[in-house]
């Protein structure tokens, strides 16, 4: 697994005494891609940017940079060395410096016009250019969000590492500056690792998505794929509820308790789990084909959202969300079924 650009990190394990904060981690991020590590707090992420970045010695593995080993069993290079942008959660701006004087602190040293220069480019990139002069402590999070990104971009680096940097701003002008930041990543052909612990951001600014449990990559794929096939119950849920039905193929076809489903290629009888999001659950007033009967007993509002719990004939709870196409009241008997494709479908080992 190797690539003439970019980064690589190849069976890549690390341990903290008996912790194992790494377990064989391969990972790819390809230029001008964006790949976005999803996982909570102490399942390995910033332990990941941090051998990457140079600033843990790596015990086992190997990472590339353009094509460049900068860490193996007999290779360890220093962080100035391996052509890596580093985004910090805080931005970890200078605070005695301004703005112009923090971004020249990560370039080559050459002429001094050249240098200011490439600091105005800079600074017109990020949508910065009349705060050459401003101290960070007089900028706002966005700003300094920006300030660091240019200082990031000043090397002209192979990799940029982005850890949880959105992570500080409020939910609107986190929206604003994360697209602002993607679209200056893509247009420099960097490749970038972008680690968060917020779903929705991870499948909103990920070309490539990796979920992260434990310290082992446990799904890889583009952000769509990931949602929409997750490979365990476990990793669907990162990313918000569901219903988990079970069921048995029978002339391929499930009947589940929230309708009937057609089955992928399996054998007649073969056990299988059925993860439905709530979003994919459709509720009717009258019988519709393969619906189930239920009952609606709960009901709550979340902007133009309804989030419902609805009791089927069976006994057993499903939530449903909808999009208040309807006024649906607790009490009300509904019909159910579920939106075939977007039922994640999965053998159950016996």
């Amino acid at each position: 697994m190797s690539l003439s650009a970019g980064l690589t990190v190849a069976q890549v394990s690390h341990a903290y005494g008996s912790f194992i904060a790494a377990r064989e981690i391969n990972l790819i991020a390809r230029p001008g891609e964006v790949h976005c590590l999803l996982g909570p707090s102490g399942s390995g992420k910033s332990t990941l940017l941090r051998l990457i970045a140079g600033l843990e010695s790596l015990q086992q593995g190997r990472i590339e940079i353009a094509g460049k080993e900068v860490a193996g069993p007999t290779v360890h290079l220093s962080p100035e060395q391996r052509s890596v942008g580093f985004v910090f959660q805080d931005y970890a701006l200078f605070p005695h410096l301004d703005v112009r004087r923090n971004i020249a602190f990560g370039m080559p040293r050459g002429p001094q016009d050249r240098q200011r220069e490439r600091v105005r480019e800079l600074l017109a990139r990020v949508g910065m250019s009349d705060y050459e002069s401003a101290m960070p402590h007089t900028l706002s999070g966005g700003q300094q969000q920006r300030v660091a990104l240019a200082r990031a971009l000043a090397s002209e680096p192979a990799v940029m590492l982005l850890d949880e940097p959105f992570s500080g701003l409020d939910a609107r002008l986190r929206r604003d500056v994360r697209q602002t930041t993607l679209d200056i990543l893509h247009a420099t052909d960097v490749a970038t690792l972008m680690v968060t612990h917020d779903p929705q951001e991870a499948l909103a600014a990920g070309d490539v998505l990796s979920v992260i449990q434990a310290g082992r990559i446990v799904q890889t794929g583009v952000p769509s794929e990931v949602y929409q096939c997750s490979a365990s119950q476990a990793i669907a849920e990162v990313f918000g509820p569901v219903n988990r039905l079970t069921g048995e193929v029978r002339n391929g076809r499930i009947a589940t308790s929230c309708g009937t489903l057609s089955s992928p290629p399996l054998e007649d009888g073969s056990a299988v789990e059925i993860l439905v999001r709530p979003e994919s659950i459709e509720l009717y007033r009258q019988p519709a084909a393969g619906s189930v009967a239920a009952k609606i007993s709960s009901v709550g509002q979340e902007g133009a959202l309804l989030r419902l719990t609805v009791m089927r004939d069976d006994g057993g709870e499903s939530e449903v969300h909808d999009l208040a196409r309807q006024p649906w009241r607790k009490g009300d008997e509904v019909f159910l079924t579920c939106n075939q494709g977007a039922a994640i479908i999965h053998p159950l080992s016996h």
